[in-house]
């Protein structure tokens, strides 16, 4: 499993969920996690079709408000109602920072 993940990481351009059960659910965070370390620069996109992502993305809103999650970090993925728009965001991504995964190095070590 972890071996099909990581090539078709490779191939892709960039990460759509779409609604889903668990493993919709483990699948973007497996790939958001792996931008959090720097694996990849790539955008990751939730399309929030009838509002299906709404109670995921208050989760995670309380996980940074609660500091689990690093202000930096919240930027690694983008959420829209619209495909178009969601498109149109991923298309024009840029990383916001330098290296989300410089909060995870040892730089003494």
């Amino acid at each position: 499993m972890h071996t099909r993940k990581a090539r078709m990481a490779e191939l892709a351009d960039g990460f759509i969920a779409l609604p889903g059960g668990f493993g919709t659910f483990e699948e973007f965070f497996e790939i958001l996690t792996w931008a959090q370390v720097g694996l990849h620069q790539k955008p990751v996109g939730l399309l929030n079709l009838r509002h299906y992502f709404d109670p995921l993305l208050a989760l995670v809103e309380n996980t940074r408000r609660e500091g689990f999650i690093y202000p930096e970090h919240h930027s690694l993925y983008l959420h829209s109602e619209q495909p178009e728009a969601l498109l149109d965001a991923m298309e024009h991504y840029t990383e916001r920072y330098a290296s989300p995964a410089a909060r995870w190095v040892d730089r003494d070590g």
